[in-house]
């Protein structure tokens, strides 16, 4: 018999009709809804070019799947057996964490420049299109800047290490590291958004000259837990109140915090949340005891400002990765972005998306406020976006990975991970309901932030006839508020009209048109696509 020829390439598998994977790109000069929208808002767009030119290379992208796929680990003990309560992880991820502490992810908004909430806003929307996990530190030490203030002595010594731009992974005590990261610890098994439940004891501590504290206690969710310091509440003896507890004592030893676990989460696996638990832990107390939930609402209040911003990154990762594989991609003779029903389809997302980004920027450009009414407006509207993007997130990357098809499904696109993703942010720092009940009391408790939300709406009123007879509607529904078992709709309502008024203010006509018809005047069904949109063309070169 004579030998085999040995074959140079397999004759059954040819790659046809396959987009190649879309690569580098850069996240900031690429995207003409951020940079509209930033732009609005008073953003920094030098420091955006600058961040979104390094996130989008190639290396930082494969840095994001690397971190995703090689979990945190954790070491309680060290070889020879002492505690140690660390977590491992890979150095994909701190490289992602350098970049974005070194672009002033955490540190620009308190600088003494113009724009830095909504600088840091565009920052954590371009994040999350790369590897949001790693967000999840750099957000905390963000927003811990004005719980920290309430206590001067610890503002002192921790504020300048938490705005250093430096990022230092030692496990070492604070004070000789080059910067500092700030955690928290706040839910309890038998209260979670209910902290007034929390259990966890603190002691005044006698040997530290009535400066410090010792808690004792459990808490059920600790989010990265490789933080230099975290804030807590705890019961104190005039109630509930809000700690720091450092990673170290001041003594320089290892403070009673042992971690019991990592928690094994759904999506966000790069970061490590953990199970903890405090053994008489050395603590600071920020504030007055007995008022932990006053000092610690500020922080509380800065993370909702990037849990509602992150849907909108995670949308437009999700429809760039669409909106590459239909332009490459034929079916029955003709590519997909030529048939008209896909076209429907990304232009729907199109629509939603620009939105998304719309109203998320309007609320960053409100945290850059210093005036009443801006504080007032930051309160209502970060709630009304968090609530509002998170609830369509999942069914817009879902949709997204239809659009691919079997090859959106599988690990190797970024699909399954955005999805996974998509249900954090609605989760974390208020799920839905606490959410749409704090709309409610907002409204009803601080009528400063009711007059600036609809004097925003009235001034919209005149542009669009179908906006016009939306709010006049919405108005004669509830006069007052909302009923609790209306909180859902209210809130639905409320958000989607605010959208619409930006959107008058700042979209193209095309993006107005089509967003009221869909979502203000419900001239289409309930899923993603079906809806008859007007100026196609002008909608898809958004994406141009």
């Amino acid at each position: 018999m004579a030998p085999l020829k040995p074959r140079t390439r397999l004759e059954t598998h040819e790659v046809l009709n396959q987009p190649e994977a879309r690569g580098g790109a850069d996240l900031w000069a690429d995207d003409r809804i951020l940079r509209h929208y930033a732009g609005k808002a008073g953003a920094d767009q030098a420091d955006l070019a600058s961040y979104g030119a390094l996130l989008g290379r190639e290396e930082m992208r494969e840095a994001g799947r690397v971190a995703n796929r090689n979990l945190p680990e954790l070491r309680i003990f060290d070889r020879s057996g002492r505690r140690i309560d660390e977590v491992e992880f890979h150095p994909a991820y701190h490289k992602l964490m350098d970049a974005g502490l070194s672009a002033g992810y955490a540190a620009r908004p308190w600088e003494a420049k113009s724009g830095g909430h909504a600088t840091h806003a565009a920052m954590v929307y371009m994040q999350n299109q790369v590897e949001p996990g790693v967000a999840c530190p750099m957000t905390m030490t963000y927003a811990a800047v004005p719980a920290m203030a309430k206590n001067a002595e610890i503002a002192a010594q921790w504020l300048p290490q938490m705005m250093s731009r430096s990022y230092d992974p030692a496990s070492r005590p604070a004070p000789g590291k080059s910067g500092v990261t700030i955690g928290m610890a706040m839910t309890e098994k038998q209260g979670g958004s209910d902290v007034r439940a929390n259990t966890t004891e603190a002691t005044p501590d006698g040997d530290s000259g009535g400066e410090g504290y010792r808690l004792r206690g459990h808490k059920w969710f600790c989010s990265a837990p490789m933080c230099d310091a975290f804030l807590t509440l705890a019961q104190a003896p005039d109630g509930l109140t809000c700690f720091l507890v450092p990673r170290w004592t001041p003594d320089g030893e290892r403070n009673g915090l042992q971690i019991m676990r990592l928690k094994d989460k759904l999506g966000n696996k790069a970061n490590a949340s953990s199970e903890i638990e405090y053994h008489d832990a050395f603590a600071w107390r920020l504030g007055d005891e007995g008022k932990g939930v006053k000092t610690i609402v500020e922080m509380v209040h800065h993370t909702r400002l990037d849990t509602a911003m992150a849907p909108a990154g995670l949308m437009r990762a999700a429809l760039t990765e669409a909106h590459w594989w239909i332009k490459g991609r034929s079916a029955f003779q003709r590519r997909l972005i030529d048939q008209p029903l896909m076209q429907s389809v990304i232009a729907d997302m199109v629509v939603e998306q620009e939105a998304a980004t719309a109203l998320a920027m309007r609320v960053a450009r409100a945290f850059d406020g210093d005036s009443a009414a801006d504080r007032a407006f930051a309160r209502i509207s970060v709630a009304l976006a968090k609530f509002v993007l998170n609830k369509r997130c999942p069914a817009f990357i879902y949709e997204a990975m239809e659009c691919l098809g079997g090859v959106g499904y599988v690990e190797e696109s970024p699909l399954p991970m955005l999805y996974r993703e998509a249900p954090l942010n609605s989760i974390w720092e208020g799920s839905g309901n606490v959410i749409c009940l704090d709309i409610l009391r907002t409204l009803a408790r601080e009528p400063l932030a009711g007059e600036v939300l609809f004097g925003e709406l009235e001034a919209a009123r005149g542009k669009d006839r179908a906006f016009d007879v939306a709010l006049t509607k919405f108005q004669a529904r509830w006069p007052n508020g909302a009923p609790e078992a209306e909180a859902r709709w209210f809130a639905e309502t409320l958000a989607n009209l605010l959208q619409a008024a930006v959107l008058l203010d700042h979209a193209p006509e095309a993006i107005v048109d089509a967003f009221i018809a869909g979502r203000i005047t419900r001239a289409r069904g309930d899923v993603i696509g079906s809806v008859a949109l007007g100026d196609m063309r002008g909608i898809l070169e958004r994406l141009d």
